[in-house]
Parts: structure tokens; C-alpha cells; sequence
């Protein structure tokens, strides 16, 4: 009985050694690389670009975040093929049970939305775009006039769903702490930088 007590322990041995060789080994080979540069193409304003074919809607991702949190698993296809103009009718209440469940206290918001107003806002996946005011997500000022590519968007719909009026209510919920980008956007188009 010893020597077979030994012999699993061997073999448990053997089969850990071969794990974490087989683990070190795809970390050597398959290893990422630091290396930035990134280079685009520009499109020749001469060059056709083929628009044939069908497509259809896939993913509804206005404002980040928001499909993830208040969609429930199975509606995630309904939401996702549903227009614009009919998501507010569609989700509005099913996003205000969601809300008032995350936030039992919520009154109002920064934007000085109730419940129902806030989540027809929220169940209409646009990103909104003001022609006479600043492109931003919220810049202390202005509020989904648009979206800069340094806004930090989750920041401001946590503070819309948690902050209060005054976005000052549950400071431990009104930011996910990410301050910044891990790299630098680029300063040239397409902006973002190069995937790690």
C-alpha cells in the first residue's frame, strides 16, 4: 500500500511538472510584444467601397455599459434588434425596476431626472450629439452632448445612477476608479492607440 500511495503521488507529481512546463512554454511562444506603432491606410477618396450585401443589427451599444447592466440575459436579442425610436416603450420600465433595484434611494439625478424619465433616457440607446454645445459626456457643465474619446463614461453614468442630485450621494459607487488610459490615445486618426 505504501509503494502505491507513492506512485500517485508520482504521478501527481509528473502530471503538475508537465502543467505548468506546458504553461511556461505557451507563455514563451505566444508572448505579447510592446511594440506601439500602429499605421493606417488612408481610403483614396477614388476608391469604391462595396456596401453590397445584407446586414443586420447585432448590438445596441449607444452608451456603454447601459446594455450590459440594465438588459436582462434573455432580452439581450430583443433590445439589441429593437430601433431607437421604439426602445423607450420598449425597456423603459423594465430599465426602471433595474434602477430603483441598484439604487432603492434614487430621487432624482445630476440632470434633474426622476426614475421614469431617466430610464426613457437610458432604454433609448443614441448617443446624443448637441450642435451648439461642447462634445462631451459631462465636462462639469454640460451633460450627453456627445462623447470625446477621453470622456470618461462610465464615471458619469455611475454618478447619473448613484450621485444624487447634486452627484455628491454614495461617493463609494460614483466612479470605477480608472483615472486613464493605459496608453496614450494617438494624435492622428483613427486616435485610439494600438491594442496591447
Amino acid at each position: 500500500m505504501f509503494t502505491n500511495t507513492l506512485n500517485n503521488n508520482n504521478m501527481k507529481t509528473i502530471k503538475n511538472i508537465v502543467a505548468t512546463a506546458s504553461i511556461l512554454t505557451s507563455i514563451l511562444f505566444v508572448g505579447c510584444s510592446d511594440d506601439d506603432s500602429f499605421t493606417s491606410q488612408p481610403i483614396d477618396s477614388q476608391t469604391e467601397i462595396d456596401f453590397s450585401g445584407t446586414y443586420t443589427q447585432q448590438d445596441q451599444m449607444g452608451r456603454p455599459a447601459i446594455n450590459t447592466v440594465f438588459v436582462s440575459s434573455g432580452n439581450k436579442d430583443a433590445f439589441n434588434t429593437t430601433t431607437p425610436s421604439a426602445m423607450g416603450a420598449s425597456f423603459q420600465s423594465a430599465f426602471q425596476t433595474k434602477l430603483l433595484a441598484l439604487n432603492a434611494g434614487y430621487t432624482t439625478n445630476l440632470l434633474g431626472l426622476d426614475a421614469p424619465t431617466f430610464t426613457s433616457v437610458l432604454a433609448t440607446d443614441v448617443l446624443n450629439v448637441s450642435t451648439t454645445a461642447p462634445t462631451t459626456f459631462y465636462d462639469g457643465t454640460n451633460v450627453l452632448t456627445g462623447r470625446a474619446l477621453g470622456d470618461d463614461v462610465i464615471d458619469v453614468e455611475l454618478i447619473l445612477i448613484f450621485g444624487g442630485p447634486m452627484a455628491a450621494d454614495n461617493p463609494g459607487l460614483t466612479s470605477d476608479n480608472v483615472g486613464s488610459n493605459d496608453k496614450a490615445f494617438l494624435t492622428s486618426f483613427p486616435y485610439l492607440a494600438s491594442p496591447w
